[in-house]
């Protein structure tokens, strides 16, 4: 019944469906019965609120990304990474990924406030079916969710709940994964680890930090606080890497997502210094960065 639902939906949009926007909000009590309506959003991330849902909703994931290094430099073509995270009160719907008309779950009903990420080529047939459950009473019922797009992660972030294909997140970054990251990261710390505590929930762990020198962040992960003239912060990888605290300057990596900062690469300070400094004398280092 749910596959003769969606593809009853493909043809035509029903039901007033927004699109060329970053969100969208709308009441299941606006739609037919048994309606899919057929949705486009286009920003690299926005959000989903779905009221009193019925029927169905059909989200098509069709991001406007620049060129990745991958396209740049003429290599295999890039993926698209999504990922969607619920609110803590999703309720009334399921959520499916819909990839080249096969249907996978990413969203249960009342799901943990977890974010599931997943990958994509370009040229696959790609979109999201959010399918209302039916319940006697949908006045309480709200399916929410935050969404992130963007084109192929270039230094390999550990993304905290990602489809299997990224069962290599938790490995130790290589040079050239050191270097790109410094480029590109959201945020670019040297800094010593002041605590690692672990959520068993959310499968994560939090990596509390103490800054030496901000070479960069997007945003303000890291504010003054503790020693005077340092500023700290928290960096959040998945728990099955099994990260533990220890001695020593590192040069933390990595990229904000819905709005926490997640570890991409962490090298000691100082194999950094020998990897940038060899990368120099060879004129391999893809950008310039200060090095003590």
């Amino acid at each position: 019944a749910l596959r003769a639902l969606c593809l009853a939906g493909l043809g035509a949009a029903i039901g007033g469906g927004a699109a060329d926007q970053c969100s969208w909000r709308g009441s299941g009590l606006s739609q037919e019965a048994g309606s899919v309506e057929q949705l486009s959003l286009h920003c690299a991330e926005g959000s989903l609120e779905w009221l009193y849902p019925t029927g169905a909703l059909r989200l098509r994931l069709a991001p406007r990304l620049p060129p990745t290094s991958a396209a740049v430099r003429g290599g295999s073509p890039p993926h698209v990474t999504a990922c969607i995270k619920p609110t803590g009160t999703f309720r009334g719907a399921q959520l499916y990924l819909e990839r080249e008309g096969v249907l996978e779950l990413l969203l249960p009903e009342a799901p943990r406030p977890r974010a599931r990420c997943f990958s994509w080529l370009p040229q696959e047939k790609v979109a999201l079916f959010l399918q209302a459950t039916p319940h006697p009473d949908i006045s309480r019922r709200i399916a929410a969710f935050r969404y992130e797009l963007r084109g192929d992660w270039l230094a390999r972030p550990a993304l905290p709940a990602a489809s299997p294909g990224a069962e290599g997140a938790c490995r130790p970054c290589n040079d050239t994964e050191i270097l790109m990251a410094i480029c590109t990261s959201d945020f670019v710390i040297r800094g010593n680890i002041r605590s690692v505590s672990n959520d068993a929930e959310l499968q994560e762990s939090i990596i509390g930090v103490s800054a030496t020198r901000i070479h960069r962040q997007k945003f303000p992960l890291f504010q003054a606080g503790g020693r005077p003239g340092r500023a700290v912060g928290s960096i959040r990888t998945p728990l099955r890497c099994g990260v533990k605290p220890g001695p020593g300057s590192f040069l933390f990596t990595g990229w904000l997502h819905f709005g926490e900062a997640w570890l991409s690469c962490a090298p000691r300070y100082r194999d950094f210094q020998r990897i940038y400094q060899g990368a120099q004398r060879t004129r391999q280092n893809p950008c310039e960065f200060p090095v003590d």
